[in-house]
């Protein structure tokens, strides 16, 4: 009896001294070479790079319309779900040093043959053709964690959760910008209904001019038609702007996690233009808050504790499983104790020996994931910068086009009335004067399409940046 408590004693202390060697890396992070700077720079004097998203958005009903989109919207509602999925898991794993408790409780009832040396033996002591056996037991099993598998198992899970919670902060920051440039796409429609209907005024009273010529013989009817026909173009604008309204309202209104529906908006461009503040920084800078670009890192580090966990599961497993339970063939004996306690003491060291290599290549599967998660991780850096420079790039040349466009539109404003004028005294052609209205219709409607341009490169600037979710 010493002999076996010395050989007990002697695998404890054992187990405890293997338990600090643990064969998983600790995680390093991935060299990205990141470029000290963008290729395309702006002009700015802010020096925070991610306000907070109703900081940027100013306009009131934008912002009423982005906050029911994170309280309704389907995706963030099972994205929140998946992260509670998660927190489970990661308390799971905090638990991974604990042993486990099981108590088990039966009875059970055998019919021996009689011409079996137990049943005849039975019958002759217990007095009964059949045999009862009532057991319970509490049994409790701990596996020493030799090699850190349940700091793996932690790590692996912390990494998880962390990595759907910026995914989570990732697709709140798409649906943001998502929500804003629907909202300014409408605003855009509006501006174009809105100068459609301007010129619908305009050419009504070019168009009259011209019948009241005709009536006194003055021109002939080709006129009449010139200007009816540019009539009908800018009235044909109007009902292709209404349609595209509602298209783009059920769009925003299912993207805010409601039915189809009226969006409400006021402002124009100049109200709806969110506060484009960026700081001047090299990209590492820059992007080290984004969410994806987080949520990649995260991956790597998962990857790294499972393929340290898979190599792990290649060595030996130490486990103590002690029991202790109460058994019995009569019932009303089940629990006279201590004459029915049983014990049972186990130590186990278990090595894997021949597995048809499925150790092995569950661990050479774990390294090529971690592998593939890092060039997945320089993948989401790659495109991230590609990003915030395409952003760049658009936000720049859209910021020129509206000062270009603004020239033209005040040009060709001079030139309609100056049109108008000069054919009233005769010194211009009604062609001249439609050919004016025709053109600077189509620079409006240029003008818009400019200023939309320009507020989704700055959207997307701001979300390209990781943007504020909070």
């Amino acid at each position: 009896m010493i002999s076996f408590n010395k050989n007990i004693v002697t695998a404890l202390i054992l187990a405890a001294s293997l338990s600090s060697c643990v064969v998983g890396k600790k995680y390093q992070r991935t060299d990205l070479n990141t470029p000290g700077h963008f290729r395309t720079t702006l002009a700015v004097t802010a020096d925070s790079v991610q306000l907070p998203w109703r900081t940027f958005f100013r306009e009131p009903q934008l912002i009423s319309l982005i906050e029911k989109a994170l309280n309704k919207n389907n995706e963030v509602a099972v994205a929140v779900k998946n992260i509670e999925q998660l927190d489970l898991a990661v308390k799971q794993a905090r638990m991974g040093l604990l042993p486990t408790v099981n108590l088990n409780a039966g009875a059970s009832r055998a019919w021996l043959s009689k011409n079996s040396l137990n049943g005849s033996l039975s019958e002759q002591f217990i007095g009964t053709s059949y045999m009862d056996d009532y057991s319970a037991t509490l049994q409790v099993s701990w596996e020493a964690d030799i090699w850190g598998k349940t700091k793996m198992q932690k790590e692996a899970a912390i990494a998880n959760y962390f990595g759907q919670q910026e995914n989570l902060y990732a697709l709140k920051t798409r649906i943001i910008s998502q929500v804003a440039q629907a909202y300014y796409n409408l605003i855009s429609l509006d501006e174009q209904l809105k100068i459609a209907r301007q010129n619908i005024a305009l050419s009504d009273s070019t168009l009259h001019m011209l019948q009241l010529q005709y009536n006194a013989g003055q021109i002939n009817s080709l006129a009449v038609d010139q200007a009816e026909a540019q009539k009908k173009t800018a009235e044909l604008l109007v009902p292709l702007a209404m349609q595209n309204i509602a298209v783009q309202e059920n769009a925003l209104s299912i993207l805010c996690g409601s039915y189809p529906d009226r969006i409400v908006r006021e402002g124009s461009f100049a109200k709806a233009k969110p506060n484009a503040a960026f700081a001047s920084a090299i990209p590492a800078q820059l992007l080290s808050r984004r969410p994806d670009v987080k949520s990649a890192e995260y991956a790597v580090v998962g990857a790294n504790a499972r393929t340290g966990l898979a190599k792990a599961a290649m060595y030996p497993a130490f486990s103590l499983t002690p029991q202790i339970g109460a058994n019995s063939f009569r019932f009303n004996r089940w629990f006279d104790l201590p004459g029915s306690m049983t014990r049972t003491l186990a130590i186990n060291l278990t090595q894997p020996v021949f597995q048809k290599r499925a150790l092995r290549t569950g661990y050479e599967n774990a390294a090529l994931d971690q592998k593939i998660a890092v060039i997945q991780f320089k993948q989401t850096m790659l495109t991230a910068v590609g990003e915030v420079s395409d952003a760049m790039a658009r936000s720049a040349g859209a910021s020129e086009r509206i000062i270009l466009a603004q020239e033209r539109t005040a040009l060709l404003n001079k030139a309609t009335n100056d049109a108008l004028k000069l054919y009233k005294s005769g010194m211009a052609t009604y062609l001249e004067v439609i050919t004016a209205q025709n053109n600077r219709l189509q620079n409006d409607l240029e003008a818009i399409t400019i200023q939309l341009e320009q507020l989704n490169a700055v959207t997307d600037l701001y979300r390209a940046l990781g943007g504020g979710v909070e």
